[in-house]
């Protein structure tokens, strides 16, 4: 896609699973990407393998931080004009059980980060006539599950900021879309496991089987790398028409 050689992306969570992956799919379409995630060693490594990369850790729950991170990203880049929103993190429990601090610190990295992050890309986007935002959500953007409140509620909150920044970027060039997809083979996946058995009372190794897979048409994990390339077709000039729009990628599982 030369379309995309020398733009500039800021990918968050990109130390692992889907992040990396879709900073390597657009370091390999000649994107300058900077990485961003809490994991400063694993996320400088994975920079120093790419191609025009670079690392940036940051704490997305504090809004200083977040300041910090675009404010170098331009002055060490120019620009921004692929913004991809993919940190996250999980924690499986029921409503009554469910600790306020984990779903403040959720909503704070899932949604509220994300808005923040928009809001400083926007007018720099606007100015140039051109701009690409990815918000990675989940099929939970589209469906509940049980012992995920914070997460969900999270999920659902970027399909509404993600509609709405598309209808307001629309006159400037710039579009927004969420990708969701069903379980992704990845760390915060695989963490979920015991969690998960715990909650639904069966062992951890038929996790996968009845619950992470149990919906699908096609029961399987998706891989990073296919969400990743999905994103990178968004940012293409070929996806311009797209905005506003959920990305369903879920093995089937919302066609239920």
């Amino acid at each position: 896609m030369k379309s995309l050689e020398g733009k500039v992306a800021l990918v968050t969570g990109a130390a692992s699973g889907i992040g990396l992956a879709v900073a390597r799919d657009l370091a390999q379409q000649g994107v300058r990407v900077t990485l961003c995630d809490l994991d400063a060693e694993a996320g400088q490594r994975e920079a120093d393998a790419l191609p025009n990369a670079r690392f940036c850790r940051a704490n997305l729950a504090r809004k200083e931080e977040l300041d910090r991170l675009v404010q170098e990203t331009l002055e060490a880049e120019g620009q921004i004009d692929i913004l991809v929103n993919n940190a996250g993190l999980q924690h499986v429990a029921p409503i009554t059980e469910f600790p306020e601090e984990k779903w403040r610190s959720i909503i704070e990295v899932m949604l509220t980060a994300p808005f923040l992050l928009t809001q400083a890309v926007l007018p720099s986007m606007y100015e140039r006539k051109w701009g690409r935002i990815i918000n990675i959500g989940s099929v939970h953007s589209l469906r509940a599950s049980a012992f995920k409140s914070a997460y969900v509620a999270a999920k659902h909150g970027l399909l509404g900021l993600t509609r709405v920044t598309a209808l307001e970027a629309a006159p400037y060039g710039v579009t927004c879309n969420l990708i969701c997809p069903s379980y992704v083979r990845t760390p915060l996946v695989e963490k979920q496991i015991k969690s998960q058995a715990a909650v639904h009372h069966i062992p951890e190794e038929e996790v996968v089987e009845k619950v992470m897979v149990a919906e699908g048409a096609i029961k399987r994990l998706l891989e990073p790398e296919e969400v990743a390339q999905l994103v990178t077709y968004l940012c293409s000039d070929a996806a311009s028409a797209i905005t506003g729009s959920s990305q369903v990628i879920d093995c089937g599982w919302t066609a239920h």
